[in-house]
């Protein structure tokens, strides 16, 4: 219940200092959510594991813990960035700014808004 609960907790913190301090385009908070509560909970439980955990005096299980989330990190971000890349050469990813200041569903919807033909006129 430890590993979970301050899992939440520390994901929350997470989720509000990137939302005030970063630009990254994350609407959905996947990455403090999942990535920070999962990377909390992968190296709680080599530190409370029963007789082979940290608190326990052994080393192994936390170091194999740290060398894997090392390569999951890397595999994921390296993965996601060809992924990225890769759709990004067949449908652009982002619009322009022309597009951005005319409004998404204009530009990408062709939604047409009553008040805004009536202003344009």
């Amino acid at each position: 219940m430890f590993i979970g609960t301050s899992a939440s907790l520390i994901s929350n913190l997470v989720a509000h200092w990137r939302s005030e301090k970063s630009t990254l385009d994350d609407t959905l908070d996947v990455f403090p959510c999942h990535g920070v509560g999962g990377i909390w909970g992968m190296l709680m439980t080599a530190v409370f594991a029963d007789k082979v955990g940290l608190i326990y005096g052994s080393t192994t299980l936390f170091i194999s813990h740290v060398f894997t989330l090392l390569i999951v990190a890397a595999f994921t971000f390296i993965g996601s960035y060809l992924l990225y890349k890769f759709t990004d050469l067949i449908i652009p990813l982002r619009v322009t700014e022309e597009q951005e200041k005319v409004g998404l569903d204009v530009s990408q919807h062709e939604e047409v808004y009553s008040f805004l033909v009536n202003h344009q006129e």
